[in-house]
């Protein structure tokens, strides 16, 4: 009778740095070597060039098979698959995420610079950010003030990121969506290096609370009309 068969084992993830040549696996007699802090070391005997590596408790890393000669790198090689992964998994958590910036139609200029800064930190972070504007009450009659707002709002970030689309009034919201420009290309106009970027994105939750007093207040405006 055949034996039944075990639980297959789920395949192997593979290592994206496992073919990356480094040390005794580089073969070829000689190579060009970049030391550890970019320095050019010209073309070198392999054998040298690992002693070198060696010495200074580093490893020799292949980082460009196809020149003639190929070329290396002295460097930590365990310190830069750490940070390569960590930038692989930094990316793919920014590349997701929608964050989103709240307006009312009439807000204070210190208010908006916050929500501005905010918007920023979220920008500057690689997040795709979406602008609301929400209307109260009677506020529906006044949407030009709204979008006013929101296209001042998109003016200011210019320099951290574009509008995807035009605003568009949905319902009692205005929404627009915001793509932020290219890291190098990033210049912030309101936040400040010194800023705790906590406190920022928490700011959000006080307006939050503060916005059922907006409420109210337009409810109680009806009232006595």
């Amino acid at each position: 009778m055949p034996k039944p068969r075990g639980k297959r084992r789920p395949p192997r993830k593979l290592d994206p740095f496992a073919q990356i040549r480094r040390n005794h696996r580089i073969r070829v007699p000689k190579i060009r070597v970049v030391g550890p802090d970019g320095k050019q070391y010209g073309v070198m005997d392999t054998k040298e060039a690992l002693e070198v590596a060696q010495g200074a408790g580093l490893d020799l890393v292949e980082v460009a098979a196809q020149a003639r000669p190929p070329v290396c790198r002295i460097m930590d090689f365990g310190k830069y698959v750490y940070e390569q992964q960590k930038k692989s998994k930094d990316n793919k958590s920014t590349s997701s995420k929608v964050k989103e910036v709240k307006f009312r139609p009439r807000v204070e200029q210190h208010d908006y610079e916050t929500k501005l800064r905010r918007a920023e930190l979220f920008l500057s972070k690689g997040n795709k950010l979406k602008l609301t504007l929400s209307f109260r009450g009677r506020e529906m009659s006044h949407t030009e003030i709204g979008f006013e707002t929101i296209r001042r709002a998109i003016a200011d970030l210019e320099t951290m990121g574009h509008a995807d689309n035009q605003p568009r009034l949905t319902g009692r919201n205005i929404n627009v969506m915001v793509s932020p420009l290219p890291a190098n290309k990033r210049k912030p106009k309101f936040l400040r290096e010194d800023d705790d970027h906590d406190e920022i994105e928490a700011s959000e939750h006080h307006d939050e609370d503060h916005s059922d007093d907006d409420v109210d207040d337009v409810a109680d405006d009806a009232s006595k009309e």
